[in-house]
């Protein structure tokens, strides 16, 4: 008896991602996006990144648990900020500097950024927004596999810590992946971090 074929196992890949990125929008959105400050106490307590690390956070959608908490402390530490940018489709993330105050424009898919002349910079640590997550450190955005290519490049180069964000509710058994999803290093959200690595 043949096993499945290349093309379907894609197939049931696709299928199970989207199945597990539905749970996880629907988790998402019982959520409440002012938890973001519990997340942040959890961080700085379990998981201060080094003195002096760049931090990439990102500027919320919807109803995503929200960073802002977070960056804003870790700015007051000291941290440089940046804000991710994305290109043309199968590209990876580009971040720019920011700071509080600092004007923003729309991007793709909803979300906010720096202006052109912000200048950029490569962050030691990448706060990621997720739709699901599993404890291994498996995660699920929603689709577009940028954070997949950011990390993969930037790994491929130096240690860069990626803390996945999201709600306590978006957590699954096992999330589906296939060879080039980047994993987490750890997850926190409102109960607390998660160390995958």
């Amino acid at each position: 008896m043949r096993g499945p074929t290349a093309s379907e196992e894609g197939k049931a890949l696709v299928l199970a991602k989207r199945e597990a990125r539905a749970r996880g929008l629907a988790a998402r959105a019982t959520g409440e996006p002012r938890l973001g400050l519990r997340l942040a106490g959890h961080v700085l307590e379990r998981l201060p990144p080094p003195a002096g690390a760049v931090v990439a956070g990102y500027w919320p959608v919807r109803d995503e648990i929200d960073p802002r908490p977070l960056m804003l402390a870790l700015a007051g530490r000291g941290h440089p900020l940046a804000l991710p940018v994305a290109g043309p489709r199968g590209t990876p993330l580009r971040f720019r500097c920011f700071r509080f105050g600092d004007p923003l424009e729309h991007g793709a898919f909803g979300t906010s950024h720096p202006l052109a002349d912000a200048g950029e910079v490569e962050p030691d640590v990448v706060l990621v927004p997720l739709v699901a997550f599993d404890a291994a450190g498996g995660r699920l955005g929603h689709g577009a596999g940028y954070y997949d290519r950011t990390l993969n490049a930037l790994r491929a180069a130096r240690r860069v810590l990626a803390i996945g964000l999201g709600y306590a509710a978006q957590r699954q058994p096992r999330v589906p992946a296939g060879p080039g999803d980047a994993r987490l290093d750890a997850i926190a959200t409102e109960a607390g971090v998660l160390v995958t690595r």
